[in-house]
């Protein structure tokens, strides 16, 4: 009986089904925005019709982003508040629901033949619910709830390998349902109700299944009692001003000492610019694809991005082995260095080949992000954890939506230039985002010992 109330405190079942069907929105998507333009152009010559239909996608997505990304400044950070005060399952099920919606619309588009322009109000509705920023916040803070501070990075890059391990599997199988059924329905039907309907899975076990897990507290680190682990407050909280990976209580109600402002300011700074490189190189990634010299087809667009989904696991291997002797700031800085080494390799991609040496030298590229999180969460209480995480999902998403912005503008105005130019400012992005991390490593290794920074 205890196990099974303990199975319903995970948020796993949750996290992955909504990848699937993100993994399956996101491939119907972009082929029917790319299914659409070239049927509008269809009277131009083959060559001018891949450069408009590449300007045409890109524009719709410019759009799409903003108004994805604008909409859940209005309710995000209320939903959250909500979620911290009230009951934590709101900033879940209420973006699920916009989710549903959302897509619902998508299906309905293709069924009816709408006008793509019907998308930016889908974009909107699952917006105004709360959209991923608010989402994803409460999956952190459930995460973080149910975890010791001493395994909360392992916590977290566990939710995102489940996370990452079914996009693979939604990406690897999108590509073949867009194609597999084409001949039968309208194209793209099939993959968007499969969607949907892991969508309405993911609400009715939000909802009827899963329960809020008691305070970290109740999940102590191995091999040690209650009273061994509140004897350690006091080393904790002079660990957690330093930012250090101690061995520490596990009760998230304690109030911790508070920490270095610089360093929190560092560490936002460094999530935002690094963001800013990752998704500036991802949105222009699959036009990218889609154009001579590779020109992909569905299939291929699915296997490239479940190749993506890789990092997922890999990352967590990663931190599974570096959190083990090296400390929170090191292992960030591995996964930073991973990610602008593989992009920069992605700028010169001239065959499919290298776009999977690409994908495999970014093998460590999702540490920074969730070990970052980690870092924030150990420093506030967990009745805070909500909206110290929408705001950090705030700032990531507003990045995200200049960022989308700007490099599609860039990537139109290079395109007959050099069309990997966007993977080398993402690269120099990168390595700027080492700056802030720097200068966090430097305030630690003054507190904690030169070698305490880089090693437990």
């Amino acid at each position: 009986m205890v196990g099974v109330t303990v199975m319903r405190t995970w948020i796993e079942p949750v996290v992955a089904s909504s990848q699937v069907a993100s993994a399956f929105y996101d491939t119907a998507l972009l082929l029917v925005v790319k299914n659409y333009y070239n049927q509008t152009n269809a009277t131009t010559s083959s060559h001018a019709l891949e450069d408009a239909q590449q300007k045409a996608v890109s524009n719709f997505y410019i759009i799409y982003n903003l108004v994805l990304g604008l909409s859940p400044l209005v309710s995000a950070y209320s939903l959250s508040k909500l979620g911290d005060r009230m009951h934590r399952k709101i900033p879940i099920c209420i973006p699920l629901l916009g989710y549903l919606g959302s897509k619902t619309l998508l299906l309905l588009l293709i069924l009816l033949g709408w006008p793509i322009e019907v998308m930016y109000g889908a974009a909107a509705f699952n917006g105004l619910t709360g959209g991923f920023t608010t989402f994803w916040a409460g999956v952190m803070a459930l995460g973080s709830l149910r975890s010791s501070e001493s395994r909360r990075s392992l916590r977290l890059i566990i939710i995102e390998l489940v996370y990452g391990l079914a996009g693979f599997l939604g990406s690897m199988a999108s590509g073949y349902l867009f194609v597999g059924f084409s001949d039968r329905y309208r194209e793209g039907t099939v993959l968007v109700s499969c969607s949907i309907a892991c969508y309405a899975f993911c609400l009715f076990y939000s909802i009827f299944v899963l329960t809020v897990p008691n305070p970290a507290a109740s999940y102590p680190d191995k091999g040690k009692s209650t009273k061994e682990v509140d004897s350690q407050i006091p080393a904790h909280t002079e660990a957690a001003a330093a930012g250090g990976s101690s061995q520490p209580s596990d009760c998230s109600s304690s109030t911790p000492v508070s920490p270095s402002k610089l360093t929190i300011v560092m560490l936002f700074v460094a999530a935002i610019l690094y963001d800013l490189a990752v998704v500036g190189a991802m949105n222009v990634l699959p036009l990218f694809l889609l154009r001579e010299p590779l020109s992909w087809n569905a299939v291929q667009i699915g296997h490239g991005n479940a190749a993506g989904y890789v990092i997922f696991i890999t990352s967590f291997l990663g931190v599974f082995v570096f959190s083990r002797c090296l400390r929170d700031i090191t292992m960030i800085m591995i996964g930073v260095a991973s990610f602008s080494a593989g992009i920069l390799i992605m700028a010169f991609v001239r065959w499919t080949f290298l776009f999977y040496i690409a994908r495999a030298v970014m093998l460590f590229a999702l540490i920074p992000l969730p070990t970052i999180r980690s870092m924030l969460s150990k420093h506030v209480e967990g009745s805070s954890y909500g909206k110290v995480f929408v705001l950090l999902q705030l700032s990531l998403v507003i990045t995200g939506v200049v960022t989308s912005t700007v490099y599609n503008k860039i990537y139109q105005n290079t395109l007959n230039w050099y069309s990997g130019f966007c993977f080398i400012l993402s690269f120099l992005v990168g390595c700027l985002s080492l700056l802030p991390l720097s200068i966090v490593a430097i305030k630690q290794r003054s507190t904690t010992g030169s070698l305490q920074i880089l090693i437990k």
